[in-house]
């Protein structure tokens, strides 16, 4: 647990190295330097922002008061105080620091060793008594371990905190080391002993989807196991937690909705131009995974810094499901590697037979963007697999991610557009040639060729997260390139039809209210058009609008398709048609009381229904995100390939095996 402050502080001061955060105090504490990962790096930013706007709130609202204290619990190597004092904003605030007595020593120590940070403080020599570390006149550094409660309560009066006066309290990523009778009996001995008080928590929630499940494995790998969860697994579990303890006010949010409403927009878009960034379904899934807590007691005027700033559409209250779709893991595919993958596409190139390609995954037991194909053949019922490695040019591929395959015969697919890293310009266009007759075996002949095109076609469509479908126009057939990011712009929506087979890129009149631009939606042929759901747009939102694209005699027109009930906004899904249902499969939405299963639209009626996905025959987390999917229509199967991400500090998760959804129980006819 010790560790943890260590690590913590490390990321923190990499955040404020590339601008995220303004803290010239972090690397001076820190002690060793190293660059993190972007997403790491919002990851802290938005921790550092929802600590910061409600310190700097309680400030604001006590400035008229003669004094006031804040007691930061488990402090580690945070920089709070030195913010504080550097900015001016400790004239009549006392700070208390209390951690594990070695942890305070060794900060203790620091900070009389470096000037920048000693003279801030004004050492008073007071130092050194028992548990007192550290002693200035508005700086306490206390070493008493939090879960022995009448030992803190001892050193705290022995450093001086009065019980009279307004107090903050704050635990960012401590209460939940503690076994859960230690923090709640922490959290009402606070409201007991401090008529007015506020306390303040960031931390961790929602342990049972997929991706807590990997957050909480990392966490006991490191034996810091996260106790409040199974008691308070949410962030409603956790407001009556507070307000049981004896906290008369306790407003709560995940830090999706954080983000989206107590931070400018302005700052958004600062933050989200600071780097390339290409991993949007980890950072809403991580913030979706921690929470801001502000609860307080006998203040005037009342502690609310959790007042939203915008009011955004919020999906509150659970998403009511209609039923279940049972998963099951593929027989005979276990153990196969290669399918290990994210980011990648799978398209079904002849009945029964399944070409994934591109991602990043699992290969020699290396995690690397991946060069090789794999197919999927069925034979007597049963999926095989088999990976291609022949004929693909490394330089022709190029280790794709986020493109897109159409097959355009039985004996030839095209690629469009794709990345290797997010900060390079979107890879072009290439041919897969393969045998007309074949079986999976015998597909070890798949022959890449680059495609040619005028220079200003192939600058337009060098583009990732798109889509690319088939759609037909007075009996010809076209592809139609919609939406998707490059390197230059965060998110695309232009489009372009081009003519099959040789590519020709032609203009075809469009009408009607343009969809808002996304990338990393779905679009499916229907009815000789395209329908478009979901996506993330300009702003890093969700999006929940479905949009079809109608073949008229003179061209095209964009219809909006409404739903009821609203579709909830998601991104990262896959999606198929089927008589007339349109069906969404897995994805990212910032409703945090369950994940994304399988949604069924009556593109008739509109009617939209949402069924979660039964995995108890899973022995694995299922991430339904950066997935590929297959629809077979006789058997009403659907084919889950690959899926998962890099979940944030918590390791990489790549779905173990293809699973199969059965969808016959919803698609009654």
């Amino acid at each position: 647990v010790q560790g943890t402050g260590g690590s913590s502080a490390v990321s923190k001061c990499s955040a404020a190295a590339r601008g995220y955060i303004q803290d010239r105090f972090l690397r001076l504490l820190a002690g060793r330097r190293r660059r993190r990962a972007p997403l790491i790096h919002r990851g802290y930013y938005i921790r550092a922002r929802a600590v910061d706007h409600c310190v700097r709130d309680f400030l604001l609202k006590t400035q008229s008061l003669p004094r006031t204290q804040i007691l930061s619990l488990g402090a580690g190597f945070d920089s709070l105080y030195f913010r504080l004092k550097d900015a001016g904003l400790l004239h009549h605030t006392v700070v208390y620091e209390v951690d594990f007595p070695n942890v305070a020593c060794q900060k203790a120590t620091l900070i009389k060793g470096v000037k920048e940070l000693s003279a801030l403080v004004g050492d008073t020599g007071g130092e050194g008594l028992g548990a007192i570390t550290f002693s200035g006149e508005d700086y306490k550094l206390l070493g008493v371990d939090l879960s022995e409660l009448s030992e803190l309560e001892r050193v705290l009066e022995e450093a001086g905190l009065n019980n009279e006066i307004p107090t903050l309290f704050i635990a960012e990523v401590v209460l939940t080391y503690m076994e859960n009778t230690r923090s709640d009996a922490l959290i009402q001995w606070a409201a007991e002993h401090f008529p007015q008080a506020c306390f303040l928590v960031y931390e961790q929630v929602h342990p049972e989807d997929p991706f807590g499940h990997v957050m909480q494995q990392h966490f006991r790998q490191l034996n810091t196991a996260l106790h409040s969860l199974a008691q308070y697994p949410d962030c409603e579990a956790q407001q009556r937690r507070f307000l049981g303890k004896g906290w008369t006010e306790c407003s709560v949010m995940d830090m999706n909705e954080f983000f989206t409403c107590c931070v400018p927009e302005d700052e958004q878009q600062r933050v989200q131009a600071l780097e390339p960034f290409d991993e949007y379904e980890e950072w809403h899934l991580k913030c979706s995974h921690y929470f801001v807590l502000a609860a307080s007691k006998g203040m005037e005027p009342s502690w609310t810094p959790l007042l939203p700033s915008v009011t955004v559409p919020h999906h509150a209250g659970p998403v009511g499901m209609a039923g279940s779709v049972p998963a099951a893991v593929c027989a005979r595919l276990s153990g196969i590697p290669g399918l290990r993958r994210y980011g990648h596409h799978s398209v079904l190139i002849k009945p029964n037979v399944i070409l994934t390609t591109g991602g990043f995954g699992e290969e020699d037991g290396q995690h690397c963007r991946m060069r090789n194909f794999h197919v999927l053949s069925k034979h007597a019922g049963y999926w095989e697999a088999v990976c291609v490695t022949q004929n693909i040019p490394d330089k022709r591929w190029g280790e794709r991610l986020y493109h897109t395959v159409s097959c355009l015969s039985d004996a030839l697919a095209l690629v469009v557009g794709g990345r290797t890293s997010p900060s390079s310009a979107g890879l072009g266009m290439l041919w897969l040639k393969f045998p007309k007759t074949c079986n999976a075996s015998g597909l070890d002949n798949i022959a890449v060729e680059l495609v040619s095109l005028q220079p200003a076609v192939e600058a337009a469509l060098l583009r990732w997260r798109h889509s690319t479908t088939e759609v037909t126009f007075k009996g010809e057939q076209y592809l139609f390139v919609y939406g998707g990011r490059s390197a230059l712009e965060p998110v695309l929506g232009d489009w372009h039809f081009l003519h099959t087979p040789e590519l020709s890129c032609t203009v075809i009149a469009v009408e009607g209210p343009v969809p808002e631009s996304r990338h990393s939606h779905s679009a499916c042929s229907w009815e000789g058009g395209v329908l478009i759901a979901g996506g993330l747009g300009a702003a890093e939102q969700p999006l929940g609008s479905v949009f079809l694209l109608r073949e008229l005699e003179h061209g095209f027109q964009w219809q909006t398709i409404e739903t009821h009930p609203p579709l909830v906004p998601r991104y990262s899904h896959t999606a198929h048609v089927h008589e007339g249902k349109l069906l969404l499969v897995g994805g990212v939405w910032f409703h945090a009381s369950c994940v994304p299963g399988v949604t069924v639209i009556d593109l008739m009626t509109g009617l939209c229904l949402d069924y979660v996905i039964n995995v108890e025959h899973l022995e694995w987390p299922l991430m339904l995100h950066n997935h590929s999917s297959i629809f077979l229509p006789d058997e009403k199967e659907l084919l889950v390939i690959g899926g998962g991400g890099n979940c944030f500090s918590f390791g990489t998760h790549l779905n173990l095996e293809p699973v199969s959804l059965s969808l016959s129980s919803i698609l009654i006819s």
